[in-house]
């Protein structure tokens, strides 16, 4: 949520979505990952099974004319695409036209595209009847090289002696920045292979950073910004009307060994003495290297005298091999003086719900065993690692559980009914070292589920057990994490069931939204000044009310995870629940985190979004700092600025897991520049989604979801105004102009409008839609894309390569992804939907025998069972190669970011079920569903308000 400076408003959270009769659904993101298109092959190898008909009308298959790229070939910015087609069914008449599916090229950012010789087809499943020849689509010419990420060439530059400092270059002309590609959005429609393009390119004048390095940037990973050049006036930020936002990721996976960043570790930290920007890439060395000037305030400050030292090794260095002026995200070990007390030791409280509700649906017996399994995964390298246990029903419950060393200790449970003052029964027991109690809390834990296995009671005083929690942990800090099934119903907190049907779809909907206990946001608050975290792990088939305790993770740095229908009777429940929480226990979380995001002169960090408290005007704090979220900072220009590159930088203070405290420093270098078709042609139509994204989050939450949907419906006409007022000549003749590398936003508004936390509809359970919230205001940009704009991917066709290991990579090769349309479906298809949080396998209604056969061993699709499900294991290469793809879209390392969620996947007839098959329907963004418009309709809408 917003918070302006002085206050602190932020949010998030984690959903899982189940099938619970209602037709109504997360939608998904699209990620990073190149496409995974084909690399080309010989045809016809290999004999090919046919999964269509005669019968069937042929080459409308949806791989049928979808092309992809090479993989690992990022598409050129206003260079043609390579589209190779992709052979699926073929035709009898070859006279007949090449596939009803995407028949038009996609335009490479605007660039037109030449005629080219027919393409070899790839062999998808075909059918091997006379007159089925794999059908070839035309192809345009070769794709133009990739642009290169910064162009910055340091010639001249004398690198190899230590005395020898590289010049500073005087402040350079200004380079040619991106070139403006104009497309029409009617005539030339967006692609979904274009969310997997990276963002227009950083062009910085040469001889901008000290080093040559090619890392002296910021990845886009960590840390990037809605406009790759940013205007000097604020007066052209407004004409624009583009937003000045940053995002920013400081991690990129769970654990370090999976996203190595380099570390400093002499504890030599040059700052600034007026800002406080540590030294990066950008600054300038002075009087032969003895001083720096700082680039944000452009003060000099001298060159500690360690910095060319190296104190372990007592000899000197080379400056120009240091990590900080080679890498734009490094991390510190920091000295004394970061530190007002010792590292804090990792501290899991775990506050449990043994109610009736909880025992009845294996709750509190899968988290036993899961933590029992997991106790390896925590992490404890500095043997500080604490645990503790408190269990709630109506009454308190605490486990005082003894040292290993301790022969005749055992386990005692501890009942507390008094919950008006609930008081700490021998504290220091209560909370034990995870190394020095191992066996204690190995036998504890098996125990635990008989201990209140005939627990009757339906009281959860969960507010009082927060209390209780934080007074426990409140001196050290730590995580409370919060394991429910029940709506809390005793003492403080206690919350009603407030679910009422009738406002579902009315404007009163946006009342069930927000929180109905001031006690939730009062005590995060009072949580986060101790150092105290709270996660929500929400478990119900009732009403739990997640707008409320979803506050909880919203201000302390925390996350709601919703598993709405779960019960551990079902595998598949059980297993998603115990692998998440597996993950989440491994995950090396930062601890007493502070994040500052300082700026060139001129630039002001203006309001904050995400899942943090506001300690003042600029710092926002963090109990607990996750690798699962991202943050959003809109970015307001104060005064003109007079260089031709702006930075940015991001530091996060924090102790690690194994006590030792560090800063992870990012920095972002940006052109500046005073023309209006450079800012659109450098504007990144992701980073801009995840900015409205948590806009339209905080106008939900504070003025209802009618307001959040017209706001993002009126900021889109008002971008598409401009553009033609001022960059299309005012003229839009029958079509609808906007920049190639945009060319995605309209549609990602759709999605964002048609999510399940934002839909107009009467038939989404206010919990459901709380949850989505959550995820609309933390997911990391390549799994929110995902989240608004679905993958979907045609399996029945593949290409031969789909499934299987890349030669070169070693990654499985995904089939090129559809645009979300009911259109791209053939009625025999197989097809995989994927939103990041569930996936859909959707079985066309006259998908063949062989193909039910090779793919779900069974012979009818009559005998196939629907909903919850895997795809059962089979002697089978189809059957190996679309598990494959499955569990490589859900692959979300690959994406660069770090996630515990397992979805659900879901098997769909397309005769089946009714309300399921119409779940995954509201997936496809781009059909006209329930009260939603399809992606013509919205488009002949915007033109018809711009051209007003």
């Amino acid at each position: 949520m917003a918070s302006p400076p002085p206050s602190g408003e932020n949010h998030g959270g984690f959903q899982d979505q189940n099938f619970q009769g209602y037709a109504n659904d997360e939608q998904g993101a699209q990620q990073y990952e190149d496409p995974a298109a084909i690399q080309q092959q010989a045809a016809h190898k290999k004999k090919k099974r046919g999964y269509a008909a005669q019968a069937f009308e042929v080459g409308s298959g949806a791989n049928a004319t979808v092309g992809g790229q090479p993989l690992g070939t990022p598409q050129a910015f206003g260079a043609p695409q390579t589209e190779p087609a992709y052979g699926g069914y073929a035709q009898p008449d070859p006279q007949q036209a090449a596939g009803q599916g995407y028949q038009q090229f996609s335009q490479g950012y605007g660039a037109q595209q030449p005629p080219g010789a027919q393409a070899p087809a790839y062999g998808g499943y075909q059918a091997p009847d006379q007159g089925y020849a794999a059908p070839g689509a035309p192809q345009p010419g070769p794709g133009a090289p990739a642009v290169g990420g910064i162009t910055q060439g340091m010639g001249g530059m004398n690198l190899g002696g230590q005395a020898q400092q590289p010049q500073a270059a005087p402040q350079a002309r200004p380079v040619a920045l991106n070139q403006l590609y104009p497309t029409d959005l009617l005539g030339q429609p967006f692609n979904v292979s274009e969310l997997d393009i990276p963002p227009p390119p950083i062009i910085l004048p040469p001889n901008t950073s000290v080093t040559p390095s090619p890392d002296a940037n910021c990845s886009p990973r960590y840390f990037r910004s809605t406009l790759n050049a940013v205007p000097t006036t604020n007066s052209l930020l407004k004409k624009s009307k583009l937003p000045l936002a940053l995002v920013i990721q400081p991690y990129g996976s769970l654990h370090d060994d999976e996203d190595p960043v380099p570390v400093v570790q002499d504890q030599v930290i040059s700052r600034c003495r007026r800002c406080r920007t540590y030294i990066n890439p950008y600054v300038t060395f002075l009087d032969q290297g003895h001083r720096w000037r700082c680039n944000m305030c452009n003060l000099t400050n001298d060159v500690p005298q360690a910095f060319d030292w190296d104190a372990a090794a007592q000899q000197s260095v080379n400056r120009w091999e240091r990590p900080e002026l080679n890498h734009a995200v490094v991390e510190f070990v920091a000295p004394q003086e970061y530190m007002v007390r010792p590292p804090q030791p990792l501290i899991y409280l775990f506050c449990f719900d043994v109610s009736y509700a909880a025992d009845s649906t294996g709750l509190l017996a899968t988290m036993a065993r899961t933590i029992l399994d997991s106790l390896n995964r925590i992490p404890n390298a500095d043997r500080r690692t604490r645990l503790g246990f408190l269990a709630v029903d109506s009454s308190l419950h605490y486990f005082s559980i003894p040292k290993d060393s301790d022969e005749n200790g055992e386990t005692n449970m501890l009942v507390i009914s008094d919950l008006d003052e609930p008081f700490l029964p021998i504290p220091a027991d209560l909370l034990v070292p995870l190394s020095e109690s191992r066996q204690s809390i190995e036998t504890f834990l098996q125990k635990l589920p008989n201990m209140f296995q005939n627990n009757q009671s339906n009281g959860s005083a969960m507010g009082p057990a927060l209390r209780a929690s934080h007074k426990l942990i409140s001196s050290l800090g730590g995580k409370i994490v919060v394991l429910t099934a029940s709506l809390p119903n005793v003492g403080v907190g206690k919350l009603e069931m407030r679910e009422d049907k009738k406002l579902l779809g009315t404007s009163k909907e946006g009342g069930l939204l927000q929180t109905a206990n001031s006690f939730y946001k009062s005590f995060a608050v009072e949580c986060s000044k101790s150092q105290v975290s709270i996660d929500m792990f929400l478990f119900s088939s009732q009403y739990q009310d997640v707008a409320s305790l979803s506050n909880l993770p919203r201000y302390t740095g925390g996350q709601t995870w919703f598993y709405p229908g779960w019960h551990g009777s079902r595998p598949e429940d059980a297993l998603k629940f115990a692998s998440e929480f597996s993950d989440y226990l491994s995950s090396e979380i930062g601890l007493e985190a502070v994040l500052r995001v300082r700026a060139t002169s001129g630039l002001r960090m203006n309001t904050f979004y995400g899942n943090f408290f506001n300690r003042s005007s600029d710092l926002c704090a963090f109990p607990a700092f996750p690798r699962d979220q991202c943050y959003v900072v809109e970015v307001a220009i104060d005064e003109n600025i007079n260089k031709n590159v702006i930075c940015l930088q991001a530091a996060v203070l924090h102790t690690t897991c194994n006590g030792e405290r560090r800063i992870r420093v990012m920095t972002l270098a940006l052109p500046t520049t005073t023309n209006l078709s450079d800012m659109y042609a450098s504007a990144d139509q992701c980073a801009i989604t995840t900015y409205f994204s948590h806009k339209a989050v905080e106008r939900t939450l504070s003025s209802g979801l009618d307001a959040a949907r017209d706001a993002l419906q009126s900021k889109l006409t008002e971008l598409l105004q401009t553009f033609k007022k001022e960059l299309a000549g005012g003229s839009m003749g029958g079509g609808l102009q906007f920049p190639a590398n945009l060319r995605g936003l309209p549609l990602l508004f759709l999605g964002l409008i048609k999510n399940v936390g934002l839909r107009k509809s009467a038939q989404i359970p206010s919990d459901i839609r709380s949850a989505a919230l959550c995820l609309l205001s933390t997911l990391p940009v390549p799994l929110l894309i995902r989240y608004i704009y679905p993958r979907l991917y045609s399996l029945h066709d593949m290409p031969d390569n789909a499934g299987t290991p890349d030669a070169e990579t070693g990654q499985i090769v995904l089939p090129p992804a559809l645009n979300l349309s009911s259109e791209k479906f053939a009625p025999y298809g197989l097809y995989l939907i994927d939103d990041g949080q569930t996936q859909f396998l959707w079985v066309g209604r006259d998908a063949v025998p062989q193909l039910i056969l090779d793919v779900f061993g069974v012979e009818d699709r009559a005998q196939l069972a629907v909903g919850k499900g895997r795809v059962p294991e089979l002697e089978s290469d189809f059957n190996e190669r679309v598990r494959a793809v499955v569990q490589k879209s859900r692959d979300y390392k690959s994406l660069g970011v770090g996630s515990i969620i397992v979805p659900h996947l879901y098997i769909v007839r397309e005769d089946g079920e009714p309300s399921l098959k119409l779940w995954a329907q509201t997936l496809l963004v781009e059909d006209r569903a329930d009260q939603g418009m399809s992606a013509g309709q919205w488009l002949g809408m915007m033109r018809e308000k711009v051209v007003q």
